[in-house]
């Protein structure tokens, strides 16, 4: 999908090379790489070209995407991919959304145990019958310096359980059961979640567009 209204055709294609991928979270970082591993693009860190983060101040996954790909592009003059993604829980009207991250800061840094526990509260709370089908959204945008942004969104559907299970993957992935599957995120080696997951989705549709 393209971030400035281009019909399909017109979605532009992005060359072997330098990508920044716009992103302090570690996590991502090593699974962005897997996944464009395979296409000769070379990934550089927002992190380790020292950019700030920006502001992300939009009102979607895919506002906060753009905002940060276009503001690592504009600085590094590279293209550059940007993801914002989150937890969807159902029984809490899409909380904690685009605020996933928000729900696990401290003043000493991102707790993810505690935005799992910030859930999970939230979730008892309405009550011991409500559903606990929750979703993950990615958003993926991709900026060139002279403006052009494509932009791309993949989902994956689960069930949210408690207590956390696993101490593998990142963020809120403990607590998610993925459909179809007896492990949560959390449980599963990064080659077998990966595929699975939102930001593959996305990236699969960003993979037959751009690549």
């Amino acid at each position: 999908m393209s971030g400035e209204g281009d019909a399909p055709q017109e979605i532009r294609k992005l060359a072997p090379g330098k990508l920044v991928i716009a992103s302090h979270n570690e996590g991502k970082v090593r699974e962005i790489r897997a996944l464009i591993a395979p296409y000769g693009i070379e990934p550089i860190s927002a992190k380790a070209l020292d950019l700030p983060e920006p502001v992300e101040n939009g009102t979607s996954f895919v506002a906060n995407a753009e905002i940060k790909a276009r503001s690592a592009a504009d600085l590094s003059g590279l293209v550059a991919l940007a993801d914002d993604s989150g937890l969807c829980v159902d029984a809490l009207d899409g909380a904690p959304g685009i605020f996933t991250a928000d729900w696990a800061e401290t003043p000493d840094g991102r707790d993810w145990m505690l935005g799992m526990r910030k859930v999970e509260q939230a979730v008892a709370a309405k009550g011991p019958d409500m559903p606990r089908d929750a979703h993950f959204v990615c958003a993926l945008a991709l900026a060139w310096p002279d403006g052009h942004v494509e932009w791309f969104e993949g989902r994956v559907d689960g069930q949210l359980v408690w207590p956390p299970r696993g101490e593998n993957g990142f963020g809120y992935d403990p607590m998610f059961l993925p459909d179809g599957h007896d492990r949560t995120f959390g449980e599963m080696e990064p080659d077998e979640k990966t595929p699975l997951t939102h930001r593959a989705d996305a990236f699969r549709q960003l993979v037959a567009a751009v690549l």
